[in-house]
């Protein structure tokens, strides 16, 4: 069975000072780019990343507000909230029936995804400028 990374868009986009505020459709869709080989190789081993997201993984990009206007353009499912980004990401793990590995630094969520099964890890997996975040 295929594990699901699902990546916090909105925390993951902020992790780094880098102008985003400015154009946060373009930030998610230099983002949502660099998502895009690592559901076929999986992600980069390291702190927080278990054994199975190594290898080939589904990915989820969720996106909210401004930036809901970006769309797939690769090996990524962009997932538009409704609502919460936090919301929609926790009904996805909810939803999963297989492992799930989530992509956040959001404390809040990190404590409702946990209780739910999934694991977590931090901006700087998919995100290696955004340091130790």
């Amino acid at each position: 069975m295929t594990g699901l990374v699902i990546v916090d868009a909105a925390n993951v986009v902020g992790s780094v000072p880098d102008g985003w505020w400015r154009d946060r459709a373009g930030a998610t869709t230099r983002l949502l780019d660099r998502l895009n080989p690592l559901p076929g190789q999986g992600l980069p081993p390291g702190s927080g990343v278990p054994e199975w997201a190594c290898e080939p993984v589904e990915m989820v990009l969720v996106v909210e507000g401004k930036a809901s206007r970006v769309r797939e353009t690769g090996a990524v499912r962009v997932v538009a909230a409704a609502g919460s980004g936090d919301d929609a990401i926790v009904e996805l793990v909810r939803e999963a029936g297989r492992p799930c590995l989530v992509v956040t630094a959001d404390r809040g969520l990190r404590e409702r995804v946990l209780a739910l099964g999934a694991l977590v890890t931090g901006p700087s997996t998919v995100r290696p400028e955004a340091g130790g975040r």
